[in-house]
């Protein structure tokens, strides 16, 4: 390809045509503007959770992320925004509606309406080439290589302010929020909105995409009001430009939602993702993968405003939707009806959630391999579900409701299992690698640690409710099999956390300082000192670290 392009005369007549930026059929004709070559995504992905359990997302544009929560207001924002680099000539305002951009005249223009290139405009547009196809091998280190350098043949070529250099500064800033170096790609966002505001009004569309990646840079930091003030801005200017019907409004709406959630402001948060899904499906897309992830995210935001409700509605029309589409031979559906039987199970609607649970394990086992840790999390929820199915009849059935928790430690006791053969596995490569585990078998590690920790709480609770059931009722303090279980679940904190560089996850800690307080709580109720060998006072100083880690995590995070 280099060769081929370099072949071509660097001095030519190029006839390039000029057409108006069509984002949509619904833009208003007084929205013709002559674009550049700068072609920003504005792709951002929520990952669904909710519930004290994992949902994971098997679509190959949604690498999964492995969180498993307890407390069904609970949701993290997982992230994951593929980088879309800027292309040579045209624009595109969003990869979730298809919205197309226009062919450009970027360069010199002569009397007769075409362009004069040089040298320097075509080693942009060589490099610029051969920096996107390294960049999506994930050659990141030659990448930047092209990339530096497009900037600098674009300035040669084009000059220091002319948007085919804001073009080459977004690619390369792109690059660095991949690699993380935010550092570096903050100026390089901000150079190529400048040049952008000088060469066509700070109103223009170019400058309302421009915003919306850099809110999307923000929010990957977490840096709530920047992005916020970003996303406005995007916002106004998409709405006047392309209408408040177009699918590219509605992206940076949703997005804006988004950041209002995370501040707090859950009813105007409610509104725009409302709003945002309303768009599509006025333009035909409401079973598309977006509208589904939108609605999927409007439910963990009534799930936070405790309208248990609405949320499944929502979760109930998500899971028509790809049930019908996809049928029960997919993960994708299974991972819908887990989401709606957890929140089933939060409800109290405990019949309806075990049997959808029951059948996302049946579907699994057909799907994944019999030692998957997905089967270990759905194990541990079905299990969840199961005690609290003996709770309620332990007044009346005694005798099924030992049953039913004798039914739910088989099912811990293979959760359990599958997250120790995850664990083991994990450590053998770790070892032979010399480093901790990352990427997948990162997120797979994270996963089996929080499901062998919340199975060996739960397990641990379940003893102490088994043993009052057998003694008939009477109220226990402790019981061995329960401090034995909690134990456990403190020690495999302590050698797996630290071991596979995941001590510093809040979830994890969380699911620790679980254990902590459980069996701290045993032992000052059985009047004892210690537990092997460890204090009581030792076990409550712990807690205090724990909170504090934890609470100084969440500060940072907001």
């Amino acid at each position: 390809m280099f060769l081929r392009k370099a072949a071509v005369s660097l001095l030519r007549r190029v006839r390039l045509p000029s057409q108006s930026v069509s984002a949509s059929a619904s833009r208003p004709a007084t929205a013709t503007a002559t674009a550049f070559p700068f072609s920003l995504s504005s792709k951002i992905k929520f990952p669904y959770h909710i519930g004290y359990g994992s949902s994971w997302s098997t679509g190959q544009a949604d690498p999964p992320i492995w969180i498993i929560l307890t407390g069904q207001a609970a949701i993290i924002l997982g992230i994951n925004i593929n980088p879309v680099l800027a292309d040579d000539e045209s624009i595109q305002t969003s990869s979730e509606s298809d919205v197309q951009g226009a062919n450009i005249v970027g360069l010199r223009k002569i009397e007769d309406g075409s362009v004069i290139s040089n040298i320097h405009t075509s080693k942009w547009r060589i490099f610029t080439d051969n920096g996107r196809d390294y960049f999506l091998q994930g050659k990141l280190e030659e990448a930047e290589t092209f990339f530096l350098s497009a900037i600098q043949e674009a300035k040669e070529g084009f000059g220091e302010r002319d948007p085919h250099v804001a073009s080459a500064c977004n690619n390369l800033a792109e690059l660095y929020r991949v690699k993380r170096a935010f550092d570096k790609a903050e100026p390089l966002y901000l150079e190529a909105i400048n040049i952008l505001e000088e060469a066509f009004s700070s109103e223009d569309i170019r400058v309302g995409v421009a915003l919306h990646n850099l809110g999307q840079f923000y929010l990957v930091q977490r840096k709530l009001e920047e992005a916020r003030m970003c996303y406005e801005r995007a916002l106004k200017i998409k709405g006047r430009v392309l209408g408040r019907g177009n699918l590219d409004y509605a992206d940076t709406m949703y997005h804006l939602g988004t950041v209002l959630y995370f501040q707090g402001r859950l009813d105007d948060s409610e509104v725009l993702v409302q709003d945002s899904i309303r768009i599509l499906e006025e333009n035909g897309q409401g079973e598309s993968m977006a509208c589904i992830r939108r609605l999927r995210y409007l439910a963990q935001i009534y799930i936070k405003s405790n309208l248990i409700s609405e949320a499944e509605n929502v979760q109930r029309k998500v899971l028509h939707i790809i049930e019908l589409s996809k049928g029960w031979n997919s993960l994708d559906t299974v991972v819908a009806a887990e989401g709606l039987g957890l929140t089933l199970q939060s409800s109290g609607s405990l019949k309806e959630a075990q049997e959808l649970l029951e059948r996302c394990l049946d579907a699994r086992k057909t799907l994944l391999p019999e030692d998957h840790i997905q089967i270990g999390a759905n194990m541990l929820h079905i299990a969840r579900v199961v005690m609290l199915n003996s709770n309620q009849l332990r007044r009346m059935h005694v005798s099924d409701a030992i049953a039913e928790l004798d039914k739910a430690k088989g099912l811990l006791n293979n959760a359990i299992r599958i997250a120790w053969q995850v664990i083991n596995k994990l450590k053998r490569q770790s070892k032979k690698q010399d480093y901790g585990v990352s990427g997948e078998n990162g997120r797979d590690g994270h996963a089996a640690l929080i499901i062998l920790l919340q199975s060996l709480d739960s397990l641990g609770l379940l003893e102490i409710n088994r043993k009052e059931l057998l003694e008939s009722g009477e109220k226990l303090l402790s019981t061995p099999e329960a401090k034995d279980a909690h134990f456990e679940c403190i020690s495999a904190y302590k050698e797996f956390a630290t071991e596979m560089l995941m001590s510093d996850s809040r979830e994890v800690k969380a699911e620790y300082l679980s254990c902590l307080k459980h069996l701290s709580s045993l032992i000052d109720a059985e009047g004892t000192k210690q537990y092997r060998g460890t204090t009581l006072q030792e076990f409550k100083d712990e807690i205090k670290r724990v909170e504090h880690d934890i609470s100084s995590s969440k500060r940072r995070k907001n």
